[in-house]
């Protein structure tokens, strides 16, 4: 996935952006374009009018590039205009705090859409639980009736960085993983797992807490039910000891040939043609 060209648009009169064949968006003065993920070439123009002294208008074109460097041109083409400077992750773009606001380099930074996780357990509306060590908060897309992530405040990227020194925040993380458990959901039948993706799409460690039952608008695709069905999903405990053998977690190759895999009932094994098919399959193990 290429990464998110976040530019900063302040037009003096029209700006016009023409994305893939006969879409074309018109800003306003002051709003942000956001181009993520080059699905099929596309045109970004900048129109400006300006009037002479004989009153006579004149329009003056921009134009980007179709090739593959787009993304980077158009990012390197609004530095001079909007004051933009390149983070220290060459996929994210900081706009400079306006004098006197001393903003802190978190709330300059844009941010690419995998660093969400770190804008969410910051979000009172999103917390269910924190301590010094870890928060916890509802997961924004729910792939079942109960689904909550347990995020370490300590930065740690993804579980390649764990090391043996991580091994009691892992633990606790488990054990508030369970807590929240009991707590929201004591009176439940369902059953509950805790675990990691193997390779994760958002950036920061975060072990899930979800129900068994799947039932979710959120859960949409065959990725969405391997991830969490398949030895994709690594075990909060099997972490746990990895860490405590080998001082680290190792992810096995192939990984991400399980998210191919048939889509098959975690319960009875039965496979299923589809997801809405396999939706309804589900009801007759976790009725509502």
């Amino acid at each position: 996935m290429k990464p998110t060209i976040m530019v900063g648009v302040n037009p003096t009169s029209i700006d016009s952006v023409i994305i893939g064949k006969d879409q074309e968006v018109k800003l306003q003065p002051g709003q942000v374009l956001h181009m993520v993920n080059e699905l099929y070439p596309y045109i970004v123009e900048f129109e400006e009018e300006t009037k002479s002294p004989g009153l006579e208008t004149h329009s003056k074109r921009k134009r980007s590039g179709d090739s593959d460097s787009t993304e980077m041109g158009v990012a390197q083409e609004a530095k001079p205009e909007t004051g933009l400077e390149p983070a220290s992750n060459s996929s994210q773009y900081s706009v400079p705090p306006k004098e006197g606001e001393g903003a802190s380099p978190k709330k300059k930074s844009l941010g690419h859409w995998s660093q969400g996780l770190k804008v969410s357990m910051q979000d009172p509306k999103m917390q269910v639980y924190k301590d010094e060590q870890v928060v916890v908060i509802k997961d924004k897309y729910p792939k079942a009736r109960h689904h909550w992530l347990v995020l370490p405040w300590t930065s740690i990227s993804s579980l390649k960085a764990v090391t043996r020194e991580h091994l009691e925040l892992l633990q606790h993380m488990h054990t508030v993983g369970e807590k929240v458990i009991a707590d929201f959901a004591g009176s439940s039948k369902l059953r509950f797992r805790l675990g990691y993706h193997a390779i994760p799409s958002m950036s920061h460690v975060h072990l899930h807490v979800i129900s068994q039952d799947f039932d979710s608008p959120c859960l949409k695709n065959k990725k969405h039910w391997n991830s969490f069905n398949t030895e994709y999903f690594l075990e909060s405990q099997a972490v746990i000891e990895m860490v405590k053998e080998a001082g680290k977690v190792t992810v096995q190759d192939g990984m991400p040939e399980l998210l191919k895999l048939p889509l098959r009932c975690h319960e009875c094994q039965q496979l299923l043609p589809s997801i809405p098919q396999l939706k309804e399959h589900l009801r007759k193990h976790w009725p509502k």
